[in-house]
Order: structure tokens, then C-alpha cells, then sequence
């Protein structure tokens, strides 16, 4: 059967079985290592490499908002890089994840202060 013989669907049982087919394919996939657990173990590779995936994913979060990155052109110098910059200091220094927030929003502050910007 090809899909040029199937039957017509409308517009809204379409989006409806879309949604539906996604929803299954990420509770599936999401789902599959905490229904599983044991029984199927992770190369100790992988395992290893996983590790590493929330600050992957922390990074791809902050990075691309700290260097602004217009299409075609160059990163664009802001504030927010310098605050982040002492951010990173500070907790190097203190190990103090509250220190941390105060030292960047405080560097931020000021220097768009001081710039008006």
C-alpha cells in the first residue's frame, strides 16, 4: 500500500497523530533508561561520556548569551562576558555558589552603570 492510496486525513487528525507519535517517541526515549535500568548496562565508554552532558548542555545554555553571535558576522563584545569572567574567579577563589551570583550580577551592574548602557 502506498501512501498515495491511503485513505485522506484531515488537517486536525493529522496534527493530533503527529503530536501523539512524538509524545511516544520521547517517553520512550527518555523513559527507556529508568524502565530498563540494569538490565541493560552502558558500556563503561558511554558511561564515561555521560558524565560530561550537563555541562555540555550548561554551556550550550550560557555560552551563546555571554558572545552574542550575529549571522555572518563576528561575536559581539557585551558586559555580560566580563561579569561571567569574575563570576568564574570568584567561585574559583571561594567555592561559594552564592559569592559567585553576587560577584557577576554585581560586576554586571556596575559596569553597565558606569557605561549607561
Amino acid at each position: 500500500m502506498t501512501p498515495s492510496s491511503w485513505p485522506p486525513v484531515s488537517d486536525g487528525l493529522y496534527i493530533w497523530l503527529v503530536i501523539v507519535a512524538l509524545a511516544l517517541c520521547t517517553v520512550i526515549t527518555r523513559a527507556g533508561f529508568l524502565l530498563l535500568g540494569d538490565q541493560v548496562p552502558l558500556p563503561e565508554g558511554v558511561r564515561r561520556a555521560l558524565r560530561y552532558a550537563p555541562a555540555a548542555a550548561l554551556a550550550a545554555v550560557i555560552v551563546p548569551d555571554l558572545l552574542p553571535w550575529p549571522a555572518g558576522g563576528m561575536p559581539v563584545f557585551d558586559w555580560r562576558a566580563v561579569a561571567a569572567l569574575v563570576a568564574v574567579a570568584v567561585m574559583l577563589a571561594t567555592r561559594s555558589t552564592i559569592a559567585m551570583i553576587a560577584a557577576g550580577m554585581g560586576t554586571l551592574w556596575l559596569l553597565r552603570w558606569l557605561t549607561g548602557t
